[in-house]
């Protein structure tokens, strides 16, 4: 799944001051990267159509996601604790979206409203989360972000799997002209969202409803 889900960025030991400051700035940028992407695709989509939504937003948006690559190494070498394979797993299903056919398949990309639907999604999720856990490193949480941190998967999620599973669908046909394998692996992959899909929703609705709790019972 394309959705991020992963855990505040905690050090695996007494975070140095090195340490934090690198998170921090790294969380900072990827947000102020991702508030971009968002802002090219609100302006853009309405007035111009998802064609110049992927003209102007695919390298931007493509360089962007790559950067999250990063997050598979802070895990890897315990800069943060966080699943290696889980993180893996949902950096590479966003490089499959932006490399393996927003990259590959053009025309699929930048036909459809679900590539504009999806960089929405994806950047709202983006900008908050990243903002979430530079706060978080920082020391202090606002309510409102915390809020928005575990409550608006419910609208993003489903519309970020939507549009994925859409372009995966389109982009079978060419893929299979390209290399057959190709085009059985994102059969494959469709497959998976079914399973993966409830799997996720239902770990962020426990991961809410426990931070949730958490905070009701600070204000008793």
């Amino acid at each position: 799944m394309a959705t991020q889900t992963r855990s505040p960025p905690r050090a695996s030991s007494t975070p140095s001051p090195l340490k934090n400051t690198y998170l921090v700035t790294y969380n900072f940028v990827s947000a102020i990267l991702w508030l971009t992407v968002l802002g090219r695709v609100i302006t853009i989509a309405p007035v111009a159509g998802p064609r110049k939504v992927y003209e102007k937003t695919e390298l931007f948006a493509r360089l962007t996601q790559t950067l999250a690559l990063a997050e598979v190494l802070h895990s890897l070498f315990g800069i943060v604790r966080a699943p290696v394979m889980t993180t893996l797993m949902q950096v590479a299903s966003r490089i499959l979206l932006v490399w393996g056919i927003g990259y590959n398949f053009q025309p699929v990309a930048a036909t459809s409203p679900a590539y504009s639907s999806m960089l929405f999604a994806w950047s709202v999720t983006e900008v908050v989360r990243y903002s979430y856990f530079v706060f978080f490193l920082g020391g202090g949480v606002p309510s409102w972000l915390s809020w928005l941190r575990y409550n608006t998967f419910y609208i993003l999620y489903p519309l970020g799997v939507a549009s994925e599973t859409w372009l995966i669908y389109k982009a079978i046909e060419p893929a299979s002209e390209w290399n057959p394998l190709f085009g059985y692996a994102l059969w494959a992959v469709l497959a998976i969202y079914v399973p993966g899909f409830y799997i996720l929703f239902t770990h962020m609705l426990r991961q809410r409803r426990r931070i949730m709790r958490g905070k009701g019972r600070a204000r008793e």
